[in-house]
């Protein structure tokens, strides 16, 4: 059984190798990296990659994929929409932590880069439904240049400082981007802290499994 990824960087491929060895050892799993894929996103929309991102897609298929999961909140929308004329599932990491999210009276939406905030804006919607819940948003200042220039310690330390910011009063934290959530192990918040990694690809081997 194969579950091909698509990332937006490299940095995934170790954080989802480690969950399907801990989670789903008998998964096999074939990581796509197209890191201009987000370059173009953010300054062009999620829409102009939609030809790209598909292409991506069906050539993953084409090596025997049973599904894709969509790493890239970014991207997440377009990777979903491909579904249809690829014939295999395809899933966007953080839906799953929406549907969780949206539970909850208040939600605080952090993000490290502004073009993320949309999509999970969009995606939290239509996940709740005719539920409405209370929705803040933070990007956190100077996170994304430390991430970019391979500082993943000061990457996580500085997200997780901004939620130690949060009022206590908050709600439930999510943490938009997928490389974001280690840093729920460094905060001191007390509010519920969720990511998207785990979440995702548990769904992901479950569409395998049902696909294949």
């Amino acid at each position: 059984m194969t579950l091909a990824l698509l990332h937006t960087s490299a940095a995934h491929v170790p954080v989802f190798d480690g969950l399907r060895d801990r989670h789903h050892p008998e998964l096999g799993l074939r990581h796509l990296v197209v890191e201009e894929l987000l370059e173009r996103a953010r300054v062009e929309g999620p829409q102009a990659v939609a030809g790209a991102v598909r292409d991506a897609l069906a050539e993953a298929v084409a090596d025997g994929a049973r599904a894709v999961l969509c790493t890239c909140s970014t991207i997440g929308g377009v990777a979903e929409r491909s579904a249809a004329e690829l014939g295999v599932p395809v899933l966007r990491v953080d839906r799953p932590m929406a549907a969780e999210a949206v539970a909850s009276d208040r939600i605080v939406v952090v993000a490290t880069v502004e073009s993320t905030l949309a999509p999970t804006l969009d995606l939290l919607r239509e996940e709740s439904g005719d539920r409405t819940s209370f929705v803040t948003t933070l990007v956190v200042d100077g996170a994304w240049e430390r991430f970019e220039a391979g500082d993943r310690d000061g990457y996580l330390d500085t997200i997780a400082a901004a939620l130690d910011r949060i009022p206590a009063d908050g709600g439930v934290v999510v943490l938009a981007q997928a490389s974001m959530a280690d840093a729920a192990e460094r905060t001191t918040t007390p509010l519920p802290v969720l990511s998207s990694p785990r979440l995702g690809l548990a769904a992901a081997a479950t569409a395998v499994r049902r696909h294949g």
